[in-house]
Parts: C-alpha cells; sequence; structure tokens
C-alpha cells in the first residue's frame, strides 16, 4: 500500500505538471483523472493508517503473550523446583519429625500454588469460550466474603487483625462459582500486593438503588492513574515481568472484569488516601447473564 501511494502520488505530480504545460490538449484528461486520483489516494492513505494500527496491536499483543509465557514458565519452575529440592532432601538424608511436617506444609502451599495457577488459565479459557459453570442460586454474599478472605488470609499466613470488615447482610442470585471468581481474585490481590503488615479492608452494602457495593483496599504501593484502566487488560502486569517478587500471569483482573460485565456490574479502581488502592465493585442483586 506505501508502495501504491508513493507511485500514486509521483504519478499525481506528472499530471499535473504536463496539464499545466499543456493545459488545453489535456484539459479534459487532467480533470478526469484528478479526481479519480483523489479518491484513490484517500482510500490508499485510509489503508496505510488501518494497516500501522494493526501492526501496533499485534505488537502489543505479541508482547503481552511473551510477558504470560514468562510469568507461566517461571509460575511453574519455581513451585515445582521446591518440591523437587523437599522431596530429594527426605528421600536422600534423615530428617526430624518436627522438620518433616514443616516440609509436607511448604509443599502443600507449593501445589496450592500450581492449582491456583492451573484454575486461573482454565477460567481464563472457559470466559473466552463462553461456558457456563455451575447454576444460579441465592447467595449470602457477606457469608461468602467472609469465607473466601479467611481463606486466603490463612494462605498468606497474615493475623486476623490484617483483614477489617465491615459486611452489611445482603443476598443476590447468581452463579455462586462465578461470584467466588471474583472475589477471591480481589482479594487475594490486595493480600499480594498489601505493604508489611498487610492491611486489608473489605466492605459490602446494600445501596439505596438495590444494588451491592463490594470495596476492598490495601495499603500497598498504589497503581499510577494510566494503569488503572490497563490492568484489566488480559496477560497485563506491571513492571517487568523477569523482574518481579510478587507471582501471577496477569489474568486475574481480567478474568474479574469479564465476569462484571458479564453480570451487568461495574468495577473502578481508586486512591487510598492513606496510601494504596481500592477497587469498588456495584452488582445487580440478580445477576443475569448478558
Amino acid at each position: 500500500m506505501i508502495v501504491l501511494l508513493i507511485v500514486l502520488m509521483v504519478g499525481w505530480v506528472l499530471v499535473s505538471v504536463f496539464g499545466a504545460l499543456k493545459q488545453h490538449e489535456l484539459a479534459p484528461f487532467y480533470w478526469t483523472v484528478l479526481p479519480l486520483g483523489a479518491v484513490f489516494m484517500v482510500i490508499l492513505l485510509l489503508g496505510v493508517i488501518a494497516y500501522l494500527i494493526i501492526s501496533i496491536q499485534i505488537i502489543r499483543v505479541n508482547r503481552q503473550q511473551s510477558n504470560f509465557i514468562d510469568s507461566v514458565t517461571h509460575e511453574l519452575k519455581s513451585p515445582i523446583a521446591a518440591l523437587k529440592l523437599y522431596l530429594q532432601t527426605l528421600n536422600r538424608r534423615e530428617v526430624k519429625v518436627e522438620q518433616q511436617a514443616e516440609f509436607h506444609r511448604a509443599m502443600l502451599e507449593e501445589v496450592d500454588r500450581l492449582d491456583h495457577l492451573t484454575t486461573q488459565i482454565l477460567d481464563a479459557g472457559r470466559i473466552e469460550t463462553g461456558r457456563e459453570v455451575g447454576r444460579r442460586e441465592l447467595i449470602e454474599m457477606d457469608e461468602l466474603t467472609r469465607e473466601c478472605a479467611e481463606r486466603l488470609r490463612k494462605t498468606y499466613r497474615a493475623d486476623e487483625e490484617a483483614i477489617q470488615y465491615d459486611l452489611e447482610p445482603c443476598e443476590c442470585v447468581g452463579r455462586r462459582v462465578e461470584i467466588e471468581i471474583i472475589l477471591r481474585n480481589l482479594i487475594d490481590n490486595a493480600l499480594k500486593y498489601a505493604s508489611e503488615p498487610p492491611r486489608v479492608e473489605i466492605g459490602l452494602r446494600r445501596r439505596d438503588d438495590g444494588k451491592m457495593q463490594f470495596r476492598v483496599g490495601d495499603n500497598g504501593q498504589g497503581i499510577a492513574p494510566a494503569m488503572r484502566k490497563k490492568i484489566f487488560g488480559r496477560f497485563v502486569r506491571l513492571g517487568v515481568e523477569l523482574q518481579r517478587e510478587k507471582p501471577g500471569t496477569g489474568l486475574g483482573l481480567y478474568i474479574v472484569r469479564s465476569l462484571v460485565r458479564k453480570m451487568r456490574g461495574e468495577i473502578q479502581v481508586f486512591h487510598r488516601p492513606e496510601g494504596g488502592t481500592v477497587f469498588e465493585l456495584v452488582l445487580p442483586a440478580d445477576m443475569k447473564d448478558r
């Protein structure tokens, strides 16, 4: 297209020059070619712009996929290497009973890490294909929220004061599996990126319009305003992939946004005045699928 555009521009210049030299002889030809050339040039120019936009998008997708491969490779190698080390130690020398218990606990944590990684990838694949999991039912949101939060608190070995609750009794109709995925990912991110000691605030209330408002805030470093929309993209993570200390694949918030949109809800990110980030989720009481 670029070559054709250059050829057209050169040809147009030549036609203009000859048209000026032999104005009377080439007038009909000149006024016929001029509008046709202008239309053709506009079409080619739009084609070049579209090609450049598509190329930029392809480069961006390739970069995101490369980051995803790097993160998944790292997430797989780390627990596998740890499991291998523990098993080799248990196999090659005598280990005290107390140390065996510690090894078993550590190995279970690594297995949970692998299970979480696999679950996220499967969730993302299910969302892409539009498959439904579970049936619609009446859900006690306050109980489910506390259940998910306490399970994750124990996974991160945080003390009981690490999570502060402000939960009002709320009921909704939806798919329990999907709502649990949303809550789990948001609370997991809050605990993962919180500063030491972690302080996470979780709130749930029924608004005047009947919708439910769920908020989870942390005391971490926060998210720059320019990145608050980008973080919901697939494979998007902040920083350089191979230099990150926090585990993850860049799929958690993508899964959350996809499920929230499906339920006709909204999700936003705010800066926490005391420092950190707040995710606010608004869902209808009847979460019908689109």
